[in-house]
């Protein structure tokens, strides 16, 4: 996030996630879970369709305008939603945050970056493909390795272990307010003091 600027414009926060019931509570739809507190933080309105084929919602967070999106899509296609959100609302890609279930970090740490690799984030993967860069930020949300030989693929579509459940609703609060802090400091000082709380 560049700051300074008298007027800018809004910034485009999207969680990542699959679309239905069957998929709500799994550990790669926290993106998801992470901009729906984030909606109720920008006044509690309500998502509703855009054109974009991603849920919106327009508001105020840390100061400044958000549109706070989820693709409804599914997770391996996320990026056309994302690349026709950007353009629909003239974000930069410095001000597109996405925020993602993260298998290298554990369970509840947070972590913040710009650009890199995708790890084999699927959904990462997409937005890179269709928006034509790495360069926009991201606040990972670690869920842990699988279990002994246990199929990534299917361990990100798994609920979360009772132990993790107890956590959960603490470590989407600390990812909702780096995601705040990204859009208020930037990314180097949302970095300095998060980095320190989790992990």
């Amino acid at each position: 996030m560049e700051r300074g600027s008298a007027a800018p414009g809004p910034a485009l926060v999207v969680g990542l996630g699959n679309p239905g019931p069957d998929y709500a509570e799994t550990r790669h739809n926290v993106g998801f879970r992470v901009v729906d507190l984030l909606a109720t933080r920008a006044g509690g309105g309500r998502f509703s369709k855009h054109r974009s084929n991603a849920d919106v919602l327009e508001g105020r967070l840390a100061g400044r305008r958000v549109v706070l999106a989820k693709p409804r899509t599914y997770m391996n296609v996320s990026g056309g939603p994302v690349a026709n959100l950007a353009k629909y609302f003239s974000v930069p890609v410095a001000d597109i945050v996405v925020v993602h279930d993260e298998l290298d970090l554990g369970f509840g740490v947070v972590r913040l970056k710009r650009g890199g690799g995708e790890g084999g984030h699927n959904g990462l993967r997409s937005i890179t493909s269709s928006i034509g860069t790495r360069d926009y930020l991201r606040v990972r949300f670690g869920i842990g390795r699988p279990p002994g030989r246990q199929d990534p693929a299917d361990y990100v579509l798994k609920r979360f272990s009772g132990a993790e459940a107890k956590e959960l609703g603490f470590a989407v609060d600390l990812a909702a307010d780096a995601a705040e802090a990204l859009l208020l400091d930037g990314l180097e000082p949302a970095q300095n003091r998060f980095h320190a709380l989790s992990g």
